[in-house]
C-alpha cells in the first residue's frame, strides 16, 4: 500500500497517478486563482 492510499484518501486508486495530478492542479489552481484576486482586490490591476 503506498502512503497516497492512507489517511483521508481511504479508497481503491487514490495512488492513481492521473487523480493525483487533477488534484494537484485543483489545489494549484486555486491558489492561484485566489493569488490574481487578491491582487486585483489589493491594487486594482486589470
Amino acid at each position: 500500500m503506498s502512503d497516497l492510499n492512507r489517511g483521508i484518501m481511504k479508497f481503491d486508486g487514490a495512488d492513481k497517478p492521473v487523480l493525483v495530478a487533477v488534484s494537484a492542479g485543483l489545489v494549484l489552481g486555486s491558489i492561484i486563482l485566489l493569488i490574481v484576486w487578491a491582487l486585483n482586490t489589493a491594487y486594482i490591476v486589470n
